[in-house]
């Protein structure tokens, strides 16, 4: 590693309160949440549709679902996935399968068959605790993928007894609604059988802090899935990084987090998941984001850290408008995986009466890098500052040992203890990622004399939409199996409301017009809704390079032309 130390001018522009630096962690994310439990016993730890789990009692479930989990023939090392939505029992098999020194692989249930195989081919876990919606897709991968132990997740079990009663009313809505939540299976292995086992010893080896803790999949450019592979001292780090952030957040003293990202993504897995056990935090989770269930917990219990992306924001504060809903007492807003619009920023604030800042982060560095100072110095337009103890170079992108000159656009590179130290099983893409021990976030910045930092472009050709990346050449796979796609090219172009808007430019056969949305419906049997572009152009050709390579960057530019120009 080099010996270089770069400047870091943004430190004079922290936050009164937010340290210079951060002292080495020590310990592992298991000892974040028994440190709630031991300091705070009995306060409330989860909320699900107003069912309340208090710390000591999720201590003992982790401790059960661990001892659960050891019977099945779970140890230290073993890959163990999770396929669930936000609800408690995520919070537990996350917690337990680290207590055994396991890995944990978070995957997205809304995943498609294909989409999932591809991860499992990856990583080979043979335990799986999934939600009972998602098994029978579990169960009918090939031999070669079988899973040993296959855990079921009823999360309506979790709620209170009268909401569980309502959705077995004989009625169309309360069926439609258990039909979105639950599913009939067999063959698997309870989530109420784990909970039965005895506690866990305390004697029961512990994971050490630089053991791998987490692999959480990023596409990259080529959908091709790669594992970040996170240790605890990354996501315990990144976590006091947060809490370094927001001083004005004490821990005990009555935070509330609301879980509406999704956390078997990067985001909302650190400040939902993480952050927010260890500040002892009440989090209150919603399976997904729906305003009505958000204004509901609001009354009683406003925010006072609230992960979002822009969309989220906006949808919160339409609905509260429209409700009479006050957002009063949301303290502080942190919004990430898109820019954030300075004209929702306003209104926001001034709804809720606390700050709406925008951060920066990619999943291979636990994922939060930067973000705004909850403070008036922000800098709208901007991802704000490096977060304590993260270094920031930037470089030429063709020479990346050369640094930019003070104030010119570059390449961001990045260290820190927040950083992960490669791709699980794949050395090859882990060295083209590395300089001299910097790690190549593929974004193009310019950091100004303040050290705030604005992207002004992506190397990396990942459409962001919603807050979630979606990588053009999946999408492209996906639309060239139809029988009538001679050639595709997909980018994403400037949304109001997703960050970006998935496009495909096609080149059909020569058997006449194509319909555009029986294109768009082959799309979706094989990819993720998100994934699914939300408008189909047909053009005559695609431009390539002198060696046939699609030059996506044109074929952008022409579609914002022709928007432009319409």
């Amino acid at each position: 590693m080099t010996a270089y130390d770069p400047p870091r001018p943004w430190i004079r522009s922290y936050a009164p309160g937010v340290p210079d630096d951060l002292e080495p962690v020590s310990g592992s994310l298991v000892d974040i949440v028994e440190a709630s439990a031991r300091d705070y016993p009995d306060a409330a730890a989860l909320q699900f549709f107003g069912r309340e789990t208090t710390y000591r009692e999720l201590s003992e479930q982790i401790d059960r679902a661990a001892a659960g989990l050891a019977a099945q023939g779970v140890g230290a090392g073993d890959p163990v996935a999770i396929v669930l939505p936000n609800c408690p029992q995520h919070i537990v098999a996350f917690y337990a399968v680290l207590r055994l020194g396991a890995v944990v692989v978070e995957h997205n249930p809304l995943y498609t068959p294909r989409e999932l195989r591809k991860q499992f081919e990856d990583h080979g876990a043979k335990t799986v605790i999934a939600w009972s919606k998602v098994v029978a897709t579990i169960q009918e991968f090939p031999a070669d993928l079988a899973v040993r132990t296959l855990i079921s997740v009823d999360v309506t079990r979790a709620m209170p007894f009268a909401t569980r009663a309502a959705l077995r009313l004989p009625i169309a809505k309360a069926r439609a609604s258990r039909d979105a939540l639950y599913a009939r299976v067999s063959g698997t292995v309870p989530w109420e059988q784990l909970l039965r086992a005895a506690p866990i010893s305390a004697a029961h080896p512990r994971p050490a802090t630089d053991d791998l803790a987490i692999i959480q999949y990023t596409s990259g450019t080529t959908g091709t899935p790669k594992g970040a592979a996170l240790t605890h001292r990354n996501l315990v780090s990144n976590a006091a990084q947060a809490r370094a952030w927001v001083p004005s957040i004490v821990r005990g003293e009555g935070c509330v987090v609301y879980a509406v990202l999704p956390m078997f993504h990067a985001y909302g897995l650190t400040l939902c998941l993480t952050f927010a056990m260890s500040m002892g935090a009440r989090l209150v989770l919603f399976p997904r984001f729906d305003p009505d269930l958000v204004l509901a917990v609001t009354k009683r219990h406003p925010a006072t850290f609230l992960p979002l992306v822009p969309p989220i924001a906006d949808r919160l504060l339409k609905a509260a408008r429209e409700k009479g809903v006050s957002l009063a007492g949301t303290e502080v807003a942190i919004s990430g995986a898109m820019a954030l619009p300075h004209e929702l920023v306003v209104p926001f604030e001034e709804t809720t009466g606390g700050f709406l800042v925008e951060g920066y982060g990619l999943s291979e560095c636990s994922p939060v890098l930067m973000a705004n100072p909850v403070a008036d110095n922000r800098v709208p337009g901007t991802v704000g500052l490096p977060l304590p103890g993260t270094e920031c170079r930037v470089v030429d992108p063709d020479e990346p040992t050369r640094d930019v000159e003070p104030g010119g656009r570059g390449e961001l590179l990045v260290r820190g203890p927040q950083v992960f130290g490669g791709y699980y099983g794949r050395p090859e893409e882990t060295a083209a990622v590395f300089v001299d021990g910097w790690f190549r976030t593929g974004d193009i910045v310019q950091i100004d004399e303040h050290g705030f930092v604005r992207i002004v472009d992506r190397i990396k050709e990942l459409i962001i939409t919603g807050g979630f990346n979606v990588a053009p050449t999946e999408v492209e796979n996906a639309l060239r199996q139809h029988p009538r796609v001679r050639d595709v090219a997909v980018v994403g172009v400037p949304s109001t409301h997703s960050g970006e808007d998935v496009i495909a430019a096609i080149v059909v056969d020569d058997d006449g017009p194509v319909d555009v949305e029986d294109v768009r419906a082959f799309a979706r049997g094989i990819l993720t809704p998100y994934k699914v572009p939300r408008r189909v152009v047909v053009v005559d050709e695609l431009p390539t390079s002198l060696i046939g390579k699609v030059l996506r960057r044109q074929v952008r530019e022409r579609l914002l032309a022709e928007t432009d120009g319409s």
